[in-house]
């Protein structure tokens, strides 16, 4: 009797086990999503479609998604040359007006937090001191520019990506197949390379 006990607890620890380990995994694993410009997007989060590994995901990395029509989400890992982002280098943004009631744009380290600096210079937005919202400027990099540039400070990063928060976007963003006019992503200089 002892033993069938003690076996069927050994066997439901290993399962418990096995399904939050499995479900962590595939919670962690990227989705087929649309990527234009090289900002990419999940069309499903923030939406009823869904399903419960997204929302396992959206819950793992801290996005806290609203809903569809509060605020959409785009991701980006690269530059323009389609180079992976480095924290050693300087990176100019550059983009002009966006179909949303308010937008920003974030830093996030390797860990999916923001960079553990005291710089306090995670984000840019439609109102960041010195940024013109129709056609705006902003650095990236490990060094805040001399010239007062809006700036995005990458220092004790491994690695990173941007997030692009529209929020209360036009309807012509909840579209299939809409278009937007993406921030260019340009990488400057790295130390020891040529731009």
């Amino acid at each position: 009797m002892v033993k069938t006990l003690v076996l069927g607890l050994v066997v439901s620890v290993l399962g418990l086990l096995t399904g939050g380990v499995v479900s962590w995994w595939q919670s962690g694993q990227t989705r087929d999503t649309s990527v234009v410009a090289h900002w990419s997007t999940d069309p499903d989060i923030g939406s009823a479609n869904a399903d419960g590994l997204l929302r396992a995901r959206v819950a793992r990395v801290g996005l806290f998604a609203l809903t569809r029509d509060e605020a959409v989400y785009f991701t980006r890992a690269v530059d323009d040359a389609g180079a992976s982002l480095d924290p050693a280098c300087t990176y100019r943004l550059a983009g002009g007006s966006l179909p949303a009631g308010w937008w920003s744009v974030t830093l996030y380290a390797e860990d999916s937090l923001l960079a553990r600096n005291a710089d306090q210079a995670a984000s840019v937005n439609a109102q960041s001191p010195g940024l013109n919202p129709t056609a705006w400027t902003a650095s990236i990099g490990p060094t805040r520019p001399e010239d007062g540039t809006p700036w995005l400070s990458t220092r004790n990063t491994r690695s990173f990506d941007l997030t692009l928060r529209l929020y209360e976007p036009e309807p012509s963003v909840l579209g299939p197949g809409a278009s937007l006019p993406f921030p260019a992503l340009t990488r400057l200089s790295c130390p020891g390379n040529a731009p």
